[in-house]
């Protein structure tokens, strides 16, 4: 079986059934179905594991880059995508249950919670800059927005950092998760941003010859002008500064 193939039969299907297992743990315990216990508060648990699990879904998104370029194993991108729309669901769910189960559904006092809890405020603002990537995630859309398809989906580096400060937030005493998703999150922007860097130094040293040469043939240009060339040919080209 080609490379490929496999990845697409074997490896996404085993990869998508993983993904899902939080998700499946959670729905067994509302159920009220063994072994899936939720403790003592089980609105708390379910919307906690459903925030982490969309953290650990971004943090895994964003790992297949750089993994794809250390490992040498350019096929990591074909699972990309699902673990982004994973992390979009886990996040959707998250809301909803706060919205349905903690809020009653209650609009206004959800309105109150956004403008006046920070982590409330972050959180919802992460899932609406999601909302965008996970509507573009189809081939077709991909196609059809061409270049402006990859400047769209740099928004979740700032729903990471959303993510991570709206766990951050929430937690009152023991800050070690969180601070351990930012780190994650500070090494995988700050490998992109060192990469942005060498892109632009190797732009800019490629570039560096072109400009040179422009610089040598206006002094040329210069030199045979001093040399009794006419005054239109000093107007119409003149020297480099």
């Amino acid at each position: 079986m080609k490379a490929d193939t496999l990845v697409r039969r074997v490896w996404k299907p085993l990869l998508f059934l993983a993904c899902l297992l939080p998700i499946a743990w959670l729905a067994a315990g509302v159920l009220g179905w063994a072994p899936a216990d939720l403790g003592a508060n089980p609105v708390e648990k379910v919307q906690d594991t459903l925030g982490i699990w969309a953290l650990r879904f971004l943090m895994l998104t964003l790992a297949v880059t750089p993994l794809r370029e250390l490992l040498r194993a350019p096929r990591l991108l074909a699972f990309r995508r699902m673990l982004g729309l994973y992390a979009f669901a886990c996040i959707l769910l998250h809301f909803v249950w706060y919205l349905f189960v903690d809020q009653a559904f209650d609009w206004r006092q959800l309105l109150v919670d956004i403008g006046k809890r920070p982590y409330v405020t972050v959180g919802f603002t992460a899932l609406v800059l999601l909302v965008p990537l996970a509507w573009t995630s189809t081939n077709r859309a991909m196609r059809r927005m061409g270049r402006r398809w990859q400047k769209l989906h740099r928004l979740v580096y700032p729903a990471a950092v959303l993510g991570c400060v709206h766990f951050w937030w929430q937690v009152k005493a023991d800050i070690r998760e969180p601070l351990l998703y930012a780190a994650i999150a500070a090494v995988l922007l700050g490998w992109r941003l060192n990469r942005a860097w060498q892109r632009r130094q190797a732009s800019a040293s490629s570039a560096a010859p072109a400009g040179a040469r422009s610089e040598r043939n206006a002094g040329e240009d210069q030199h045979s002008t001093g040399r009794g060339a006419p005054a239109r040919l000093l107007a119409e080209q003149p020297p480099a500064p």
